[in-house]
């Protein structure tokens, strides 16, 4: 069987930009208190493109938000952190970046955050562990939804 030579161009053109879907350069907060996802997450986020800044606690989250001087796009947060939950920080961080989208991220089990609200309707969440696939495709969906969470 023999194809027209632009099939080829066209699979490699089509593959580029679903690769290019998966990422982007927007600025991304991650804040987590686990050192090693928070390495993890950053050289993910990194390779995806983006710009990140990654924080080990709420607190150091709220003081890089306080002195960074462009936008902040999105919020990645852990949802149980010492000092403040995911939720409180992201109260407090919307008061200094309303426009910044959310994204909640938890290793425990649904029972264990529902309490949290981070399960309600319209608020991105995302399961640890997750795949490369599912960080990329979660954040691609929170930064594209229209609305801010709460």
């Amino acid at each position: 069987i023999y194809l027209p030579s632009f099939a080829n161009e066209m699979i490699s053109a089509e593959i580029r930009r679903e690769e290019e879907a998966r990422g982007g350069t927007e600025t991304v907060l991650l804040v987590e208190d686990d050192a090693a996802i928070l390495n993890l997450g950053t050289t993910i986020l990194q390779r995806l493109g983006y710009t990140v800044l990654a924080a080990n606690t709420p607190m150091a989250a709220l003081e890089l938000a306080t002195e960074y001087a462009g936008e902040i796009h999105l919020l990645i947060t852990d949802v149980v952190m010492p000092e403040m939950n995911g939720r409180e920080l992201v109260q407090r961080l919307s008061a200094l970046r309303p426009a910044m989208h959310c994204l909640y991220m938890s290793g425990y089990t649904a029972n264990v955050i529902a309490h949290h609200g981070v399960l309600d309707p319209g608020i991105h969440f995302i399961q640890k562990p997750f795949s490369i696939d599912d960080l990329a495709r979660s954040v691609r969906e929170t930064l594209r939804d229209e609305k801010k969470n709460p």
